[in-house]
């Protein structure tokens, strides 16, 4: 089964400020198949975080179509809250975010049927944070 690891990142220059996120996608071998560096308007870290699960997400949908199904995929992330929070370890007490966690929920269970998701020190997402800098910085 072929596997994608995504490593994702959002973040904001004054919590809530100027947000961007970023998305790299590599294959098993480890070469690049995407980057996606974006700005979103002024948001929380927190916030720029999810829309970063639900870029990368949506990227690797439109890249792959419904070969999704029959993949594999890690994403990979630097926010435990977050992460542990799409795990279904920690409750959500931010109501803005519910949305966002229901739509990556929705697009979990019709597209990626195996996905895991894992917490890695910022250290092994440099890739995805870059990305973040890269499009706040160009802003």
């Amino acid at each position: 089964m072929q596997k994608i690891t995504i490593f994702t990142d959002g973040g904001s220059r004054g919590n809530p400020g100027p947000a961007a996120i970023g998305a790299y996608i590599v294959d098993a071998n480890d070469k690049v198949l995407k980057e996606v560096s974006e700005t979103i308007g002024n948001a929380t870290n927190n916030f720029a975080e999810y829309q970063a699960v639900m870029r990368g997400l949506q990227t690797v949908k439109e890249m792959y179509g419904k070969k999704t199904k029959e993949m594999e995929f890690e994403l990979k992330l630097d926010s435990e809250l977050v992460k542990k929070q799409l795990s279904g370890e920690y409750q959500i007490k931010e109501p803005g975010l519910v949305p966002h966690f229901i739509e990556i929920h929705n697009l979990r269970v019709s597209n990626f049927p195996n996905l895991v998701f894992t917490h890695v020190r910022r250290e092994f997402n440099k890739e995805a944070d870059r990305l973040v800098n890269e499009a706040l910085d160009a802003k």
